[in-house]
């Protein structure tokens, strides 16, 4: 069903996307965040915020390349090793502030993907098992809320969490 035939889906998809609603939204969960605690991990956990963020770029971007392959076609990464950093903090001083652009960007290229003249929603990708891309849409929500929710865990069990 092409995107004009259903606008209202549209709109909920982009809100979803975008995140924020029933969810600390990614702007939110990052602002102000110390920058001595980017690779801090809490104790009884396995991963630092730095880990969490390069996590959402790195599977936001898989999954816009799923999405929309580039020339060449889709490149399948590993699960779960070429999904997580390996380091606790970032590797640059810009690196955090890079991650987050590049987030924000990538965000804004799967939402054009949704806003596309007659895109289809339900058309499975043919390079996949199925998946189509209002299956991926849902997706990254899913995948952004909860790791954002672990964000805000960090940030609480630094102390570092606005009261």
């Amino acid at each position: 069903m092409p995107t004009q035939e259903n606008p209202e889906l549209i709109k909920q998809l982009l809100a979803l996307v975008k995140g924020g609603q029933a969810h600390v939204d990614f702007d939110a969960a990052i602002k102000d965040f110390p920058v001595e605690h980017y690779g801090t991990v809490p104790v009884n956990l396995p991963y630092s915020a730095w880990q969490i963020l390069e996590h959402l770029r790195i599977t936001q971007r898989d999954i816009l390349n799923f999405s929309a392959p580039p020339t060449g076609g889709y490149q399948h990464i590993a699960w779960p090793d070429a999904y997580w950093p390996k380091a606790c903090a970032p590797p640059m001083p810009d690196s955090w502030n890079n991650t987050i652009a590049t987030i924000r960007a990538d965000q804004k290229l799967f939402e054009a993907l949704l806003t596309k003249p007659d895109v289809d929603l339900y058309k499975p990708f043919r390079w996949g098992d199925g998946q189509n891309l209002l299956r991926e849409a849902l997706l990254i929500a899913d995948h952004n809320a909860y790791h954002l929710g672990e964000l805000i865990v960090i940030r609480r069990l630094l102390n570092i969490w606005p009261a």
